[in-house]
Order: structure tokens, then sequence, then C-alpha cells
């Protein structure tokens, strides 16, 4: 089977053709990140405007690159949420019109099951049927949750971020610290050389016991960030000088503050859940930090890690496509492409 995935959540425009939900024969990206990088962050305008003119070229390159003719596609997977409404239109727009000309159907996809489809992009991973149950720490930009997944499209929400996701909070440092746009890269590479114990910064209720969330959540497995920015904010308030004398200091510790946290909670949710394997996706996961402290978290625990591969973590069209792919193979098939959720839960909140 033959999937053509569309991917146009944010600020990414991607296409790709992937077999089976598993082999990928090809996948084109184009990022916005110099158009967004004067404003520090994702214009929404800017973003959905040049998703229409590049919509047609990844399409077409995608297609070509697979060495596949458009018949033999036989189904086009989209992204409909949750996402920038404005850009979810625009890919979600093109791929109901591919399909009406090629006579295809057109599926919906999750943004957040995609990124989850993503680890099982690894030719050494073992099939859903057979890594499942799995232990999801999904981190992005927008996104920072953990998830337990019973099988595929069965997913249990266990944690996730009261504030601002682990991507935006490094956005949002990188930018106190004036080292520019995105800030997960910028502040990795800021931090080399630097001590990460140079300042504690606070890990977000890191001693946060028995209690619930208004949703019925356990408080301990999930996230804050809101603290940490502020603390980085009245930090440099107060010591201006750190910006060029200890540069590399203080983003090695607020990048360690930011891992610590998000390795804290999946070995919390390790211990709860008894899940013999983590996975990690998302932007995030590309981290080396972050990888190193998850890597000795399953040794300690004796389980098995899985990541995504390292072009599948940032958004692209080939998690879109086997995240279809493997819904069709699991014998639960995919929703139509109706319309654009931004808001599109994984799963119902408890």
């Amino acid at each position: 089977m033959l999937v053509l995935g569309i991917e146009s959540s944010c600020d990414e425009t991607a296409a790709a053709v992937v077999r089976d939900g598993r082999e990928v024969l090809s996948s084109a990206v184009h990022s916005q990140i110099s158009s967004h990088r004067p404003y520090g962050g994702v214009v929404p305008e800017i973003a959905s405007r040049e998703h229409v003119g590049n919509f047609p070229v990844v399409v077409a390159e995608a297609v070509a690159h697979a060495e596949i003719g458009w018949p033999e596609i036989d189904a086009i997977a989209v992204t409909h949420g949750p996402g920038l409404v404005s850009s979810l239109l625009i890919g979600l727009s093109g791929a109901r019109a591919l399909g009406q000309a090629l006579g295809k159907p057109v599926w919906g996809v999750n943004h957040l099951e995609a990124h989850i489809a993503g680890m099982f992009l690894d030719p050494s991973a073992p099939p859903p049927s057979e890594a499942c149950p799995v232990l999801v720490l999904m981190v992005s930009g927008g996104h920072s949750c953990l998830v337990e997944m019973l099988a595929v499209g069965h997913y249990r929400l266990l944690g996730q971020t009261l504030d601002d996701a682990a991507g935006e909070c490094l956005d949002k440092g990188a930018n106190l610290l004036g080292l520019g746009y995105p800030g997960g890269p910028v502040i990795e590479r800021a931090a080399q050389g630097g001590n990460p114990a140079y300042l504690k910064f606070p890990r977000g209720m890191e001693h946060a016991r028995n209690r619930k969330t208004d949703n019925g959540l356990d408080i301990e497995l999930c996230f804050s960030f809101s603290g940490l920015k502020t603390a980085l904010l009245y930090h440099l308030k107060n010591h201006p000088e750190d910006r060029a004398g200890h540069l590399a200091d203080v983003a090695a510790s607020y990048q360690e503050a930011v891992m610590d946290s998000l390795a804290l909670r999946a070995d919390r949710a390790l211990a709860a859940t008894g899940a013999r394997t983590l996975a990690c996706v998302g932007g995030v996961a590309r981290n080396a930090v972050l990888r190193a402290k998850l890597d000795a978290l399953i040794r300690r625990r004796g389980a098995q890690l899985r990541l995504a591969p390292m072009a599948y973590c940032t958004d692209n069209a080939a998690m879109v496509a086997a995240a279809a792919g493997l819904r069709e193979l699991a014998g639960i098939g995919n929703p139509p492409a109706v319309e654009a959720d931004p808001s599109l839960p994984l799963v119902e909140e408890p």
C-alpha cells in the first residue's frame, strides 16, 4: 500500500510517499525558519502564505523521488489537526483537490499520532504489535505529554504540560538570551562547553505528589515550564553580565533544567505503568542531552529506548503517511479528511 502523506500543521510544508506504513520511498520538506526568524516565532499569516506556494512543489518532488506514477498511489493522508488552522487548511484543501483529481481516498491524520508513528520509521524498530505497550514521551514546540500506546490507534494520556511546551520554553529562553530562533538548536549549540550546574533552575513541580489536575491526570506526571523561563528572565535582569561572561554556562543550566524535567516525569511514568519500552518523539527528541538522559534512565530501569530517526523528529510528511498506513494495516482504518481541527486531541482527556 502506497500512501502519499501531506503535512502543513505549522511552518513546514512536507510531502512523502511511504509503503505499508514503514518504508519511506521519499520525503520532501520545505522549512520556513528563515522567514519566521526575524519575529522569534511562527507568524501564522506568513506560514499559510508560504504553504500555498510550496505545496505543489513538495508534492511533485515527493512523487518524483519515489519513482512512482500518480496512479500507483493508493491513498492520500493529510494532517487535519492539531495545529494552526490557517496552515492546516492549505494542506487539507490541496490534499482533497488531489484526491478528487486522482480518484483516491483522502484520510485525516492526527498530528500527534503521526509523531508517535515516526518511531516505526526506524527499520530496526519492531512492528507495533510486538512493540506495544510503549510509554511515549512526546516533546515538541507545541506539545509536551506522556502517552501510553497500547496498540495502534489506542492511547492513554498520562500527563501533559500545564502551561508551556518544552520546545516553546526553549524558544523563549533563547530569545531572552539573544540567541535567535528556533530555540532548541541554538541553545544546544550555545551550551556546548558550558557548566550545567552553574545555575540551579526550577524543574517545575519537582516535588508534586498525590494530587490530580482538574482533568484527573496525576500531577507528578505533568510538566510545568512557565516558572523556568521566569527564573531565567529575573536572573538575567539581576546579572546582565552573564549574557556575555557566562553565556555557555547559563544556556547549559537552562537546557539541563528542561531536559531534567522531561526525564524525571518519564522515570515516574515508567515506574507507574511498568512499561518495558520508552519512546521519545517530536522535535525536542533531537536534543543530545535529552537522549543521553533517557538512555541512562532505561539502562537503570532495564527497559528499551525507541527514538524516531533524526529526520522524522521534526514535522514531516513521512510520519503522517506512516500513521495512516499503520492504522490501515491494523484494521482500524482512517477517518476521511473533512475539516481542520486546530485543537484535535490524541485522546479525550479524562
